[in-house]
């Protein structure tokens, strides 16, 4: 017999308050937490724990670590083994390149050395340039052309904005939100802009959220989970874009150690099928990037379509003096 008792809880670090409902079945240990209109799914380990849910989901709403660990880059040094394969339609090697790289840093400025690099097919173009958008997205992450100063790692008020931008630079700064701070809309993107915006009323509808507590790379972390929800009519999976996100979380500091992700939407002015798996570490006080994992196809209109994986092994960090 199904036993539903629902408490209000009263959260001391929070002004508002949110219901849980749960269900006791012998066989479930799942509790279904309602806060701001939408439902969370929680682990038992979760609840015995004691977790301040509300203001878990807070946090997960409006962090920002995940985008300065990779903005952290731009203000230390570090070794790079850098592994990017194009594949043609048939999924066979068309073009590649492996390298290891050292940026350093100092009196403000960031300078890299190519130590080792082999490439194959047609990864450059005859002026040394990049032929595939693919890899100067990479380039745009892991690599330091010439000597740059004056950067700085905030990410306080700062906005992807596509505002000045057109054609692949527009395009580019929209992969980068999308893949560096899911869950928000995107601007200036037909049909799917909004689809992201994980957590706004329309779209969270079509999703589960579940929190779970896990060790993941010998630390206890929260687990934040979205997939799209089993229950879908055909018309509300042609809105789906996350097919699935994964977030851990120290459990400590709430810092997050890892993230793996797939995206897919198809529009025909913009279509991508992308997974996504990175790894961070601590530097001191900074969190940064150890090891980034992608594979992925993205069609923009008018352009070459692209079938790329990737590997950055990042290693041999060094903070400024």
């Amino acid at each position: 017999m199904i036993k539903k008792v629902c408490f209000l809880l009263i959260l001391a670090a929070l002004s508002s308050s949110a219901a849980f409902c749960q269900d006791y079945l012998s066989d479930k240990k799942d509790t279904t937490f309602i806060y701001q209109n939408q439902t969370f799914t929680l682990a038992d380990v979760i609840v015995r724990n004691n977790l301040n849910v509300a203001a878990f989901i807070d946090y997960v709403k409006n962090d920002t670590t995940f985008y300065k660990a990779f903005r952290n880059l731009r203000v230390i040094g570090y070794s790079s083994f850098n592994d990017i394969i194009i594949n043609d339609k048939n999924d066979d090697q068309r073009a590649s390149l492996h390298s290891l790289t050292t940026q350093s840093y100092s009196n403000g400025c960031r300078t890299m050395q190519t130590k080792e690099e082999q490439t194959t097919g047609d990864f450059y173009d005859k002026k040394g340039n990049y032929n595939y958008k693919t890899a100067e997205m990479y380039a745009g992450l892991f690599f330091t052309k010439g000597r740059v100063c004056g950067e700085t790692n905030i990410v306080k008020g700062t906005t992807f904005s596509v505002s000045s931008k057109s054609g692949m630079e527009k395009h580019k700064e929209q992969l980068k939100q999308l893949f560096f701070n899911p869950g928000t809309k995107i601007p200036g993107l037909p049909f799917m802009g909004n689809k992201v915006a994980l957590f706004d009323k329309d779209v969270s509808k079509l999703y589960d959220f579940r929190i779970d507590e896990k060790d993941y790379l010998g630390q206890t972390c929260y687990v934040f989970t979205i997939t799209p929800r089993t229950d879908l009519s055909s018309g509300e999976k042609n809105d789906i874009v996350i097919d699935e996100m994964t977030t851990w979380f120290n459990a400590k500091t709430f810092e997050i150690l890892g993230r793996n992700y797939s995206l897919s939407y198809k529009a025909g002015i913009f279509d991508f099928d992308v997974q996504m798996e990175v790894q961070l570490q601590k530097l001191g006080d900074l969190l940064v990037p150890k090891v980034l994992r992608y594979k992925g196809y993205w069609d923009v209109i008018f352009k070459k379509a692209e079938r790329a994986l990737f590997t950055a092994t990042l290693f041999d960090f060094k903070l400024p003096a």
